[in-house]
């Protein structure tokens, strides 16, 4: 492996040789009340905590530490929101007194540390104000992502047992309008754990009613506070606090709540802004997702702020807001020098201007680097991300649990050669091995497990919302001594990670363990098609058959029958008899949670006849009875 110039080995070998020296140094780029007494204690919480003895405040380390240093008149937060064609630019100090206020709102509620406070919104600015507010008074939030189904709502409701639930009248997605007040009243009713307070946010797109007693119009209430002077200091919380609770989607019964502690949470997001990313304090970074994910959480809000960066929060989509220029707009307008964003948004892109013809009406001449995660980044769409943007473009790997990259390409520390189709490599923190069912390692270049030695670095969670068993029994239980990623893939000749799906995306046919990943790869890599899933499906003789879908791209000029026949030609030659590729279905569209994430496993259950619940987090719950036509118009 070349790429001599880059630190990184350097980096990785020196967490190796002393992990707790190597987060204690990197512990000084963060505030602290109180030092940590021990960088490591292998005998607190479940596995271990950092930074035990220290005391902090979040929100302290993202707005009142840079207003002090002099970066209170740089711009903290860009908000641009094609869907309301609303526009607004929000200092370090105008963010810093914005919080303070909300703040002392929520004290006035009684909201105070530990408490837990659920956060019900758009991606809006207010958003953003809430998650810090909590942090300022070590309150604990929770987001859940705005218009989520009321009952799912109720059972996170039920789990973090908030105090107040901040909310908003509406979401507003491309030609419609969310209601979101009438979700939240039915998820208070569902729900046997009652807010004392609601705090309503009011858009001009659609008011609420509001509920006498209990809710409060938000701009009334922060116009009072502030008219009466209030505000409220940071609340020194122990580093190993939670800051905030953040359900998996697709639970079923009680959720999963991952939590994240205060201290190691800082020092990883703080670490990987400038080492991974490669950004620097004043520069503007975006990550086009949503506050309700941990991308959200991770890169819109705290480690952008953390390190002193500018970040947007953009309310809109890839495409149809207006164009396919969408995110070009953005990125020129503001400066911007990297990207993170799901590969599904780069797929949309492609569908909708394969040549990028609308890339020439923008100056993208600052923009360095777009990072990829969320998603397999197939080489073909990281190829045309290249092509087309002349910058590096990085698939990076982590999850929600994680809360940042398990592997990646570290910018910061000199880019890696990449590879199209793996995320690089471990970044310092997670020793990744590859493992057989009994927890063996295997040969490089062979499919496995993918697992985490433990401890997990800072940053990731400690155990989930008082479930401590379930956590264990649920990452720690399969492999004794490792975290299960539930991911499986490959580390080749050089150390370099593949990540080929879920290890339940893995499907054995006849025998013979084969990746659905791989099969999406080829898929592709037609020339036609604009994105793709393959799911395995039930089959009498050999246990379990590939089907693919692919959606095609504007201006395929050929009959889908045709093109059809050259995936099953192409799967075959590429992959060999062996993968029993036989079904390619073209659709129009595939069914996808909000964040980007193609639903499989429900597709696979539609299939196989099996019975299936609508995903909560569906962006259209329509493509489902699409995929059930397209199945039985092609005799399944």
């Amino acid at each position: 492996m070349t790429g001599q110039n880059s630190r990184y080995h350097n980096a990785y070998a020196a967490w190796q040789r002393d992990p707790q020296a190597f987060w204690a140094e990197a512990a000084r780029e963060i505030d602290w009340y109180e030092p940590a007494k021990t960088v490591f204690d292998p005998k607190a919480g479940v596995y271990g905590h950092w930074f035990v003895g220290a005391s902090c405040n979040t929100c302290h380390n993202t707005l009142d530490r840079h207003v002090a240093s002099g970066r209170g008149a740089q711009a903290a937060l860009i908000y641009d929101s094609p869907v309301t064609k609303a526009k607004a630019t929000f200092s370090y100090a105008q963010m810093l007194e914005e919080v303070k206020t909300l703040a002392a709102v929520l004290r006035d509620f009684g909201v105070g540390k530990g408490d837990r406070v659920v956060i019900y919104m758009p991606l809006v600015p207010e958003a953003v104000f809430a998650m810090l507010a909590c942090a300022r008074l070590g309150a604990v939030h929770s987001v859940v992502f705005g218009g989520f189904a009321a009952k799912e709502l109720a059972t996170r409701i039920d789990d973090a047992e908030p105090k107040v639930i901040l909310s908003a009248s509406c979401g507003i997605e491309p030609g419609r309008v969310v209601a979101y007040k009438p979700l939240l009243d039915e998820a208070i009713r569902l729900s046997s754990s009652k807010p004392s307070a609601c705090l309503i946010l009011q858009r001009p797109q659609a008011e609420a009613a509001l509920t006498a007693g209990r809710d409060h119009d938000w701009a009334q209430a922060v116009a009072a506070a502030r008219a009466a002077g209030k505000s409220a200091d940071c609340v020194p919380v122990a580093a190993t606090d939670p800051l905030y609770i953040l359900y998996t989607s697709g639970s079923t019964g009680r959720p999963k709540g991952v939590v994240r502690d205060n201290g190691g949470h800082m020092v990883a997001l703080k670490w990987s802004m400038k080492n991974l990313y490669g950004v620097e304090p004043g520069e503007v970074f975006w990550a086009a997702s949503d506050v309700g994910w941990v991308v959200g959480h991770s890169y819109i809000v705290y480690g952008p702020l953390l390190h002193g960066a500018t970040t947007i929060l953009y309310e809109g989509k890839p495409v149809g807001t207006p164009d396919a220029g969408a995110f070009w707009r953005v990125i020129a307008e503001y400066n911007c020098v990297t990207l993170f964003t799901a590969p599904t948004a780069f797929r949309a892109i492609r569908k909708e201007d394969p040549q990028a013809k609308l890339l020439g009406q923008y100056d993208l001449s600052k923009f360095r680097a777009l990072f990829l995660a969320g998603e397999r980044a197939d080489p073909d769409t990281v190829k045309w991300a290249e092509d087309t943007l002349k910058v590096p473009v990085i698939d990076h790997w982590w999850q929600t649990e994680t809360g940042w990259a398990i592997a990646g390409n570290p910018l910061g520390l000199g880019a890696l050669p990449v590879k199209h189709g793996s995320p690089t490599v471990p970044m310092p923190g997670y020793d990744v091995q590859i493992v057989d069912e009994a927890c063996h390692p295997v040969a490089a270049n062979k499919m496995g497990s993918i697992v985490v030695r433990m401890p997990l670095p800072p940053g990731c969670l400690p155990t989930l919302w008082r479930q401590d068993e379930r956590f264990v029994e649920s990452y720690l239980g399969e492999f004794p001594g490792y975290y299960k990623t539930a991911d499986a893939g490959f580390k080749d000749d050089d150390g370099y990670l593949f990540i080929m799906g879920r290890t339940d995306d893995i499907i054995n046919v006849a025998g013979h363990r084969l990746s659905t990943g791989g099969m999406e790869e080829v898929l592709a890599s037609h020339p036609d098609v604009a994105e793709c899933a393959v799911i395995g499906i039930k089959d009498a003789m050999k246990g379990e058959v590939p089907c693919g879908f692919a959606v095609l791209k504007s201006g395929a000029d050929r009959s889908p029958a045709e093109i059809e026949k050259e995936l099953i030609t192409l799967v075959r030659d590429k992959i060999g008899p062996v993968a029993a590729f036989k079904i390619a279905i073209t659709v129009a569209r595939l069914p996808k949670t909000r964040s980007g994430k193609i639903l499989r496993g429900t597709m696979k259950k539609i299939a196989d006849g099996d019975a299936w619940t609508m995903p909560a987090t569906i962006d259209d719950p329509a493509i489902l009875d699409e995929i059930g036509g397209a199945l039985r118009s092609h005799g399944l």
